[in-house]
């Protein structure tokens, strides 16, 4: 089978890209500047393109990379089917985190920018009448590799660099995790075996910081203390039962990567400090 990624050069179209080829497929990867390819033919399509922490401040580049080269891509790209990712980030303030939950944002909080721009990514595929053009909303995908800023890499980066952790939120805040190996792995089926057209790629289970700070403090033997003890952040669970039905979906629980992620913050310190 023929793939193109893009975003290949990002932390999950680079592990989906390592996925595909491991399976046998013959894969396209295209990172930031790439032309698809000359023939038009694009075979399975995995748009991996996006920006995280710093949407704030690159609004429009947000919008560009979330929105207009994907809708550009179904109005006039040639594909057996095309899976968007988005991200579970969409259900925040939601009652409920099911693919056919009501979502609600307000253009006007600057926060809501990142989910916005997704929900129009989404909107883009569904106003396709091809039902292979599906959606994948991503939870919070880590990985030993991940050099992003987000809340586990910064807390790894501050237990391996400084012996100490210092939380800002609430140790009972508690959010869904799952491995990038997973995801890869997740998104591939997707493409050939999905009948919805929204599915969300989660582990399907909350874990605490308390618990992840836990882990860290056993594989280090860091410091850990509270600045602030905040009114606890709890996300809705993640249903995955559409996700299960493709086949047996058992992530690894993010408490049992901690050691790998651990020697992962370890290895991207000594590489900077080089």
């Amino acid at each position: 089978m023929r793939a193109t990624v893009f975003g290949a050069q990002g932390f999950v179209g680079r592990h989906l890209t390592q996925h595909l080829r491991r399976e046998g497929w013959e894969v396209v990867a295209l990172g930031r500047g790439d032309a698809p390819p000359a023939d038009g033919s694009l075979g399975h399509v995995f748009y991996c393109i996006g920006l995280t922490a710093d949407f704030r401040s690159r609004p429009f580049e947000t919008i560009e990379a979330h929105v207009s080269l994907a809708a550009e891509l179904l109005r006039e790209g040639r594909f057996d089917s095309f899976l968007y990712c988005s991200s579970t980030r969409v259900y925040a303030g939601a009652a409920e985190a099911t693919e056919t939950a009501r979502i609600e944002v307000d253009p006007g909080d600057p926060s809501d920018l990142y989910n916005l721009s997704k929900l129009m990514g989404e909107a883009a595929c569904l106003a396709v009448s091809r039902p292979e053009a599906r959606i994948a909303r991503l939870s919070n995908v880590f990985g030993a590799d991940d050099a992003s800023e987000n809340f586990l890499t910064s807390i790894l980066t501050d237990a391996v660099r400084d012996a100490r952790v210092v939380l800002q939120s609430s140790p009972d805040s508690a959010k869904d995790y799952v491995a990038v190996e997973d995801v890869a792995t997740a998104l591939a089926r997707i493409a050939v075996q999905g009948r919805e057209r929204i599915y969300n790629v989660a582990a399907g289970r909350n874990t605490s910081h308390a618990a992840l700070l836990a882990a860290i403090r056993a594989a280090t033997g860091c410091e850990v203390a509270v600045a602030h003890d905040k009114r606890p952040q709890v996300f809705p669970l993640i249903a995955t039962e559409r996700l299960q039905a493709l086949g047996d979906w058992r992530p690894v629980p993010v408490e049992a990567c901690i050691p790998a992620l651990v020697e992962g913050a370890r290895r991207r310190l000594s590489l900077a400090r080089q």
